[in-house]
């Protein structure tokens, strides 16, 4: 079979195997910190709770599964992810910061800033979810602990959290993946097994119509992944032809590929981040002396827990992030400019800043049907309980994504590293 000689052309190449078998024991490793849990935590009523609310599913989504066991890296590499967004925000709005980022060496810089703001979103966090779980009385999931017990708590997630986000550019270094998307991934597909057992425990003959509903919605859900992942539109490209001497330059036609689903999964995951946010920071003045602030807090965590606010919340941020990060990583002006310096041009259209326009529009224009898509599978779980009346996808559109686009992009590195040692002649 084709992917079967595939794999074995894949190990045959020494770097690439090597590199394959270093993230796996990485992987080995994020597993077994997943299943350390933290003392004085009811593991079984911590995953009842987490099952009865939609925020904490997807925290745990978030936190790569490790959430569920509250383990010591439990809040996974959401904190790293928030500081992303802030200094993504930061440099839309700050003109230095914009021009840093574009100078030789300042990119690193960035992410060196966001690194550091990693620990005190950690410990935000971290000690706003320890308190959450201790009021959830009715569950029983954190008992009475010391003031020196909640500090060693925190300090341990914390540090949790920045050996996850260290593990994960381990596995970026290696061009094979992003690797905080792969511990993301390796997360929902390690609870599939669990997931699947407590769902077979519960299963009553009368739900096989809606079960096979189910599997039908999920590899519907599958192939538009992909549809709208591997989706492009191509731009045709011109490039006029220069005679010098006795040679002739350019002449080509080719085309300019502008994507569908530019952002990838990074709408959806600055859109989990900002929803799981405002409740964890809520649950700080539940205990102020204020009124107010404790009808504040208390407002806040309702508004997110009611399931209608909580989905259009969820479809309009992930819409809005979609053209927001296309924004960020798409830029025309550029493109027209770098078109007219090599002698191109789309035919029809004048170089320069009418070049720059046509492909704003067209962006614009198929960039809706990626945000739409995007949207609609956030909601997908919500959607699928409305009709159902309360039965949910064993595992939600979020999470098909993230496994489908994180696979996908995992294979085009693979294949454009075999395709560069072919090149090279190794």
């Amino acid at each position: 079979m084709k992917w079967l000689d595939k794999i074995t052309q894949v190990f045959k190449i020494r770097d690439l195997r090597d590199s394959i078998l270093y993230v796996a024991g990485l992987l080995v490793v994020f597993r077994v910190a997943a299943h350390i849990p933290v003392p004085g935590v009811n593991v079984a009523n911590l995953k009842e709770f987490f099952s009865s609310n939609q925020v904490l599913g997807l925290i745990n989504v978030f936190s790569g599964g490790s959430m569920e066991n509250f383990s010591i890296v439990a809040l996974g590499v959401a904190p790293f992810i928030t500081a992303s967004i802030i200094f993504q925000l930061l440099i839309m709005i700050i003109p230095s910061l914009e021009a840093l980022s574009k100078e030789p060496g300042g990119y690193k810089k960035i992410v060196q800033w966001e690194r550091w703001m990693t620990v005190p979103l950690a410990v935000l966090q971290g000690y706003a979810m320890i308190m959450m779980l201790k009021k959830q009385s009715t569950y029983q999931i954190i008992g009475n602990i010391s003031t020196f017990e909640l500090l060693l708590t925190v300090i341990t997630i914390t540090a949790g959290t920045i050996f996850l986000m260290w593990l994960g550019e381990l596995m970026s270094e290696k061009n094979i993946g992003n690797g905080i998307s792969i511990l993301i991934f390796v997360g929902i597909v390690s609870s599939l097994p669990s997931v699947l057992q407590r769902t077979i425990a519960v299963f009553d003959p009368s739900q096989l119509v809606m079960v096979i509903t189910f599997i039908i919605i999920a590899l519907i859900t599958i192939v538009g992944v992909v549809i709208i992942n591997e989706g492009k539109r191509n731009v045709p490209v011109s490039y006029a032809r220069h005679i010098r001497g006795n040679r002739t330059y350019g002449g080509v036609n080719t085309h300019l590929p502008l994507r569908v689903n530019m952002a990838g999964v990074i709408p959806i995951i600055f859109a989990i981040s900002l929803i799981i946010f405002p409740p964890l920071i809520a649950n700080f003045f539940l205990q102020a002396k204020t009124t107010f602030l404790v009808q504040a807090a208390e407002f806040v965590i309702r508004v997110f827990q009611n399931q209608l606010i909580y989905g259009i919340l969820y479809f309009v941020f992930v819409f809005g992030f979609t053209y927001f990060y296309t924004a960020v990583i798409f830029h025309p002006q550029q493109i027209a400019e770098n078109l007219q310096k090599q002698g191109g041009f789309i035919p029809g259209i004048r170089p320069g800043k009418n070049t720059e326009d046509y492909l704003s529009n067209v962006t614009k224009r198929i960039i809706l049907a990626g945000a739409l898509f995007l949207g609609i599978l956030a909601v997908l779980p919500l959607l699928i309980q409305g009709f159902s009346g309360g039965m949910n996808l064993v595992i939600g559109g979020t999470s098909l994504l993230i496994v489908v686009s994180v696979v996908i992009e995992t294979v085009k590195h693979i294949e454009s590293q075999m395709t560069m040692r072919e090149y090279e002649g190794l």
